[in-house]
């Protein structure tokens, strides 16, 4: 899992902070997926003593699903990587930066990103991939 999240963080710009509004990329060993979530609410569990954090999230998969997953700050922040019934888990926000006319920026050259900038006379839109 480790190596699995090492990757992940030469590929994408990842935030420190994680916030309502925010998207999140979920990493699962078992079962093996990545996906992505939009955080929903972070409410204190006034239950314990210890700082945890029931984390509403909307998982983008087919159908949407909400879970509430109850997490400290590092498990959800991306410092930390946790365990769900035995098996790793990573939880990151990812950076979406925007240019000031609201276009989306391209991923930084490092990242690994294929984003193409909006000037490259390439036109958008679906691709067929058989």
């Amino acid at each position: 899992m480790e190596q699995l999240v090492a990757e992940l963080k030469k590929m994408l710009p990842f935030k420190e902070t994680t916030e309502a509004g925010d998207i999140v990329l979920i990493a699962a060993k078992q079962p093996q997926m990545l996906l992505y979530a939009v955080v929903d609410d972070i409410v204190r569990d006034e239950t314990r003593k210890a700082e945890w954090w029931h984390v509403t999230l909307h998982l983008l998969s087919l159908p949407i699903q909400t879970v509430v997953w109850t997490l400290r700050t590092p498990q959800f922040t991306g410092q930390e990587i946790f365990t769900m019934g035995g098996e790793g888990r990573f939880v990151q926000a990812v950076r979406l930066e925007h240019r000031p006319d609201g276009s989306a920026l391209d991923l930084p050259p490092d990242s690994g990103g294929k984003g193409q900038a909006k000037d490259s006379g390439r036109r958008p839109g679906l691709r067929i991939v058989k």
